[in-house]
């Protein structure tokens, strides 16, 4: 296998006394969509600035298309594609506009340029919308805008830093199918951190940062398998005779209101063991751990949306006072 889009070995960053990075080492293959997932303040925002050179990190290395973040500032930001959580485009100019300018900025060929950015409309279907001005986008649309004008210089790696923030959860997931589809078309690698657990569950695989530490790191079903066992809740005419037959056969049921709650290795392969249940069932229910669940397991609390950090609390006054 070649090199890796990403690869990250004992990346530092340090505000002071303040550690917002403390080594945290991983790699993304090319053609992965690879999610970052935490709370705010975690060191998710450091990390892609220092992956994408806009900040230099305190220790620890990072190479991008097998370009060094430090070494090869150049030929690293001509090989990525960055989408900031905050807009980012210019909303008195139209779609089209706004993608021609960019095409300037990146020095995109002037004989290709038409052809690209009517290939990047197309993609993210908004070529009805191109003479629009993007002051009368939605906030969909222009996320959307913001992924087409991203790909007109044909990058390797794409950072999107909370791409759906403040998007409804249907345009989320229209957006996420455009992006996966987008990534089997054309095999880009894209690196997306999030603090949605729905929007984690469509990444390959996912690495959970928190406090500056990647605490695990695997596909969602195997970081769930690491928050526990699956759940079974039968309820049945004689719970007090079901329980007796369930621990006979190994298992251990605790008595809730709705009926008796134990825990299974695999809840598919245990259903079968019901066919011939001694006890008549009124319910059955099934619980698998899901990835708040893991995140709870592996880090001891919740994702934190209360800890935002001040940067993050000014952001949102910002915005609130624009909308006014």
């Amino acid at each position: 296998m070649g090199a890796a889009a990403i690869d990250v070995e004992g990346l530092e960053k340090r505000f002071g006394e303040l550690a917002a990075l403390s080594g945290i080492s991983f790699a993304v293959p090319a053609g992965e969509v690879f999610g970052y997932l935490g709370p705010n303040g975690a060191g998710k925002s450091t990390t892609i600035k220092i992956l994408s050179t806009l900040l230099a990190p305190s220790a620890g290395r990072a190479r991008i298309a097998g370009h060094d973040v430090v070494r090869e500032p150049a030929a690293v930001r001509r090989a990525l594609a960055l989408v900031f959580q905050d807009p980012s485009l210019d909303d008195r100019l139209t779609a089209r506009e706004n993608l021609a300018l960019h095409c300037v900025i990146y020095a995109v060929p002037r004989a290709e340029r038409p052809k690209r950015i009517d290939e990047a409309l197309v993609t993210m279907d908004l070529t009805a919308y191109a003479g629009a001005r993007v002051r009368t986008f939605s906030g969909g649309m222009r996320r959307r805008l913001e992924v087409a004008r991203a790909l007109l210089h044909r990058p390797r790696v794409f950072f999107l830093d909370e791409p759906t923030t403040g998007l409804d959860p249907q345009t989320r997931r229209s957006l996420w199918q455009r992006l996966r589809e987008l990534r089997d078309e054309t095999g880009l690698s894209i690196f997306m951190t999030t603090h949605y657990m729905e929007e984690a569950e469509q990444c390959d695989r996912v690495a959970i940062i928190d406090h500056g530490r990647i605490v695990a790191e695997g596909t969602p079903e195997a970081l769930r398998r690491r928050a526990g066992a699956d759940r079974v809740l039968l309820a049945t005419d004689d719970d007090v005779r079901t329980a007796g037959e369930l621990e006979r056969a190994g298992y251990a049921p605790r008595a809730t209101a709705a009926g008796l709650e134990f825990e299974v290795a695999n809840a598919e392969a245990f259903l079968p063991h019901l066919a011939n249940f001694p006890v008549p069932l009124k319910e059955l229910k099934i619980r698998k751990p899901t990835l708040e669940d893991a995140f709870i397991a592996l880090t001891g609390h919740a994702i934190r949306a209360e800890e935002a950090g001040a940067r993050d609390v000014l952001r949102g006054a910002v915005r609130a006072r624009r909308r006014t």
